[in-house]
């Protein structure tokens, strides 16, 4: 799979990208730049800082876009042994998007397992990441 497509915004030491499913909508994760990367308290100074930066940056651009209620962070690394962070946006109530409801069945619950068969139109996706894409672009 072509992840670069799902990139949404490359920091210095970071990439965000807009996460393949979006049964969580604004779901997205930070990926390190550094190739030997893997373990989150292992991270240099300047990791470490635009780290924090960009996820409050992310999470302020989520709020505008989608309110979510909370927020998920999940580094575990297991499937892909390399340094990155979801974020998951969690919802008590549906929200609608494009046309397109989205409702966390989880809500209160652990964010596993959802439906990985929830799909939406590649234009709604882009959407969705362009609009990211922006906010993050804004100063804040």
């Amino acid at each position: 799979m072509d992840w670069e497509k799902n990139l949404i915004k490359e920091f210095e030491h970071w990439k965000v990208y807009l996460y393949h499913s979006q049964y969580y909508l604004g779901r997205v994760y930070l990926w390190a730049k550094r190739e030997d990367a893997l373990d989150l308290f292992e991270i240099s100074e300047g990791e470490k800082r635009e780290y924090f930066v960009i996820g409050k940056r992310v999470k302020e651009a989520l709020d505008e876009l989608f309110n979510p209620d909370l927020y998920n962070y999940i580094t575990m690394n297991n499937e892909t042994p390399h340094l990155h962070t979801h974020i998951i946006p969690r919802y008590q109530g549906k929200r609608t998007f494009d046309g397109i409801e989205f409702e966390d069945k989880r809500w209160g619950k652990i964010y596993v397992p959802y439906d990985t068969e929830f799909k939406i139109p590649d234009n709604t996706f882009n959407k969705i990441r362009t609009l990211l894409s922006k906010s993050l672009e804004d100063e804040k």
